[in-house]
């Protein structure tokens, strides 16, 4: 076995059956499923039934904790491969997404990881190269997510895994994903972004809904990169252009109410994740 997905996972049943059909469908099924379940109820017995059934092996445990960031790291006390990978409970695979990330890894020893291309936010995809930890830091890296992500087990213990005031669930709504990678590349950790490597997940840009309840996830999830913010030191060109914009940019043609609502709402939850972060740091 190569490689252990961890899929956290709450609150949904279908979209998971679609993940467990693009495992299935892969080349090389050199691979462990750990499913850490964050349900009250057992929705997701009979799915993990049938993933077994088509000859998935899957580890299914139970997390009562709704914390994404705790969750990923309960499954990786539980990894038993030599890389680790984190497919949302609602993304998919390409079917060669295994088969490239083993091969990479294996052909270059002197990697940590891989970045795959996340297909809807990077359509026809970037040349292949290293990541940049000052490319990282100014956010002007090419996208990348926790879903196209696939670091080998001993980076990640070195690394300590997911901070869990990161993420759904948490003040910090998000982020956790980029604070990772930030932490990896400060530490020297050498990680390949491969366009080939393909991985799918639906892409809606702002939240939809109603607009009182749209700001307060925007706000939550711009929380956790205000606190990106404050936790890597980064520069304060990046600080002010990364408040500023959001409020500049909806009053560009064609201008909406909603958009401009959620430029406010992400210039704010920014503000409070910084204020936050900074104010927890002088206690």
């Amino acid at each position: 076995m190569n490689l252990s997905l961890v899929m956290a996972t709450v609150d949904r049943a279908d979209v998971v059956r679609r993940l467990i059909d693009s495992l299935v469908a892969q080349s090389d099924r050199s691979f462990e499923l750990i499913v850490v379940d964050q349900n009250a109820d057992r929705r997701l017995d009979p799915i993990i039934a049938t993933a077994r059934g088509m000859g998935v092996e899957v580890v299914h445990d139970r997390f009562v904790e709704r914390n994404l960031s705790a969750a990923r790291n309960r499954g990786l006390e539980l990894a038993r491969g030599s890389v680790s990978g984190f497919p949302d409970d609602d993304c998919w695979y390409g079917p060669r997404v295994v088969q490239g990330v083993s091969a990479f890894l294996h052909a270059h020893g002197e990697y940590d990881g891989v970045v795959a291309r996340w297909h809807e936010q990077d359509p026809t995809g970037r040349a292949e190269h290293d990541l940049s930890l000052d490319d990282w830091r100014r956010f002007r890296a090419a996208p990348a997510s926790s879903i196209s992500l696939f670091l080998r087990q001993a980076a990640l213990a070195a690394l300590g895994g997911f901070d869990a005031r990161f993420g759904v669930s948490r003040y910090f709504g998000a982020g956790e994903e980029t604070d990772l990678l930030l932490r990896a590349l400060a530490a020297g950790r050498r990680i390949r972004y491969v366009p080939t490597i393909v991985v799918h997940h639906a892409f809606a840009g702002s939240p939809s809904g109603p607009l009182a309840q749209a700001c307060q996830r925007t706000r939550s999830r711009e929380r956790g990169v205000g606190a990106l913010y404050a936790k890597h030191k980064l520069p304060a060109s990046v600080v002010v252009r990364g408040i500023v914009a959001p409020l500049v940019k909806p009053l560009l043609p064609p201008r909406s109410m909603r958009g401009i609502v959620n430029g406010l709402c992400t210039a704010l939850g920014r503000i409070e994740g910084l204020v936050k972060w900074k104010s927890a740091d002088r206690q």
